[in-house]
């Protein structure tokens, strides 16, 4: 089984993310957890899907070489939520949070997932894509959610898997869990390939 040949290597995700692990166990890939700490800022000028790009690429670059076993695939990923071409990051306080939940409100956004495979020899990146709309939010929904659920650790201050989600989104293109944090099918894929290059 495919599955199987996955779980033959050492597979790391550098990612503190709870909903990123909790995907990866949902998929049925085991996996240990190691971070390394970057600043996750990009230079000016870069294109959407440039930016996740590049800052999962700078996260795999916080790896020195001799972190790799010969069959060690390190994954590293980075989502950010876009509207009118601008980045909408996460949220920095409580009014911060509320303002960009109003500016989602009733609107299109993108969310773009940017994934980096490496091993000890090779480096393959990809994008992922989703487009979520939602409906106008009420002032009162907008604050009793980012209350209850503080979501400041979220790009676009909002979860797609909480309650917001469930009552606010009217339609995706896409992937929906790549809103959450991680193109899982993209990401099984890509691995095969990957495995199928060693």
């Amino acid at each position: 089984m495919s599955l199987d040949k996955i779980n033959q290597y050492h597979i790391i995700l550098a990612s503190q993310s709870p909903r990123r692990q909790y995907l990866m166990q949902e998929i049925g890939i085991n996996y240990e957890i190691q971070v390394r700490e970057v600043e996750e800022q990009w230079p000016e000028g870069l294109r959407r899907e440039e930016i996740p790009l590049f800052l999962c690429e700078l996260k795999s670059e916080a790896f020195h070489p001799r972190d790799f076993r010969d069959d060690t695939i390190l994954i590293t990923a980075d989502t950010i939520v876009f509207m009118d071409e601008e980045v909408v990051g996460k949220p920095r306080d409580r009014d911060d949070a509320i303002q960009i939940l109003k500016k989602l409100s009733g609107r299109k956004h993108e969310v773009i997932t940017g994934v980096c495979l490496r091993t000890n020899k090779l480096k393959h990146s990809f994008t992922a894509e989703s487009e979520v709309w939602f409906r106008p939010f009420a002032p009162d929904e907008i604050e009793w959610y980012i209350d209850t659920y503080k979501p400041y650790d979220k790009a676009g201050a909002y979860g797609i898997q909480e309650w917001i989600g469930y009552v606010g989104i009217e339609r995706i293109t896409g992937s929906f869990y790549n809103v959450m944090g991680l193109p899982t099918q993209r990401l099984y894929i890509e691995l095969l390939k990957l495995i199928g290059s060693m």
